[in-house]
């Protein structure tokens, strides 16, 4: 039996869209391709509100974070972290050899502007990391706030982890001057895991080129020029079967009309959100708490273990906490394909079954 996924990742994916990944294959060095590819960049610019360049990259997230900060770090990183995934950031930088620094914030609780400032303000750092959305602590970073404080720092490269975003929250990105946004597919793109995306500009494209050692797989700079000079090809072998889906979807994505998406998001998380106060108690400062997943805190020292085993039963996951947070937190996911109806669906069955849980 399928399980009707509540969890920040893999998210419910449509029949027509799984559909679309069986398409035949085509050759990755054919005209077809480059058509492929450039009506996929043309779609995620009205997504990610850009106009420039987008990089695909057969991998997770995770590798395009690792990408962007190696390739683009020529002197010293800050990495701004909220939970599991900024700290991943810098753990990409270490492993790297990338001289970097990271502020984290105490769980539950936003980077704030006045942070980015303390730190940019030391003219240390030609890059800095923000997470958009962090999924272990259900924290919504505002970029707007954080925009207006870099703006003060124009030569500081600003990258975004917007993974678990994405299409499920507004980010305008030439708006907001963000130099690298990152994201992926199996989130609110509603999409099987298995590829990145990201959009670059041209100011960091340019200045890449002052970093020496950027690896070859995960280089955004070897990425563009494939695009530049093969007329939007690939660099490497890409995953053709995600492309096809990607492509699909993202018509799915426009005709449902970015607004009317991002209202459909923001309905779910009120809605779960009021339903965590009333049940338990919401995780992070409310004010930052995120619309694309709800961290609740596990007031009732329930196992959500059972609850899951329970939940399966009636065709539903959720997710426990993640890291440090696994039993002090519960999570549901409402990104992508779901509707506020599922989410009625999943709390009102997890309150059916808490007076039986042991």
């Amino acid at each position: 039996m399928h399980k009707k996924l509540f969890i920040p990742g893999p998210t419910e994916v449509a029949p027509e869209v799984l559909a679309k990944m069986a398409t035949p294959m085509i050759g990755h060095r054919t005209k077809d391709a480059s058509n492929l590819q450039r009506e996929i960049t043309e779609k995620l610019r009205k997504v990610m509100f850009t106009q420039n360049p987008i990089l695909l990259s057969t991998s997770s997230g995770s590798g395009l974070m690792e990408g962007s900060i190696r390739s683009l770090t020529a002197k010293r990183a800050v990495v701004f972290s909220v939970g599991a995934f900024g700290n991943r950031w810098f753990k990409m930088a270490e492993a790297n050899g990338i001289p970097a620094d990271k502020h984290e914030a105490e769980p539950g609780h936003p980077t704030t502007p006045e942070i980015v400032d303390k730190y940019l303000s030391t003219g240390k750092y030609d890059v800095m990391t923000i997470t958009h959305n962090e999924t272990s602590t259900g924290v919504m970073n505002n970029l707007e706030e954080i925009a207006e404080v870099k703006r003060k720092y124009p030569d500081v490269l600003w990258l975004v982890d917007a993974v678990s975003s994405l299409a499920g929250a507004k980010i305008e990105v030439d708006k907001l001057g963000i130099d690298v946004c990152i994201t992926s597919t199996q989130k609110c793109l509603a999409l099987p895991p298995g590829m990145a995306i990201c959009s670059i500009t041209p100011r960091a494209l340019e200045y890449g080129k002052n970093v020496k050692h950027r690896g070859m797989y995960l280089d955004l700079l070897e990425l563009y020029k494939y695009i530049e000079t093969k007329d939007h090809q690939y660099a490497f072998t890409p995953s053709l079967s995600h492309m096809f889906a990607m492509n699909y979807q993202l018509d799915r994505i426009i005709a449902e009309g970015m607004e009317n998406r991002f209202k459909r998001h923001q309905e779910m998380a009120e809605y779960t959100r009021a339903w965590a106060k009333e049940h338990f108690a919401l995780f992070p400062v409310e004010k930052y708490a995120s619309v694309t997943l709800t961290t609740i805190t596990n007031t009732k020292g329930i196992s959500v273990a059972n609850l899951n085993s329970e939940l399966g039963k009636l065709g539903m996951q959720i997710s426990n906490g993640y890291g440090d947070l696994k039993e002090k937190t519960f999570r549901i996911a409402h990104m992508g394909e779901l509707t506020l109806n599922d989410l009625k669906e999943v709390t009102q069955a997890i309150e059916k079954i808490l007076p039986n849980l042991k």
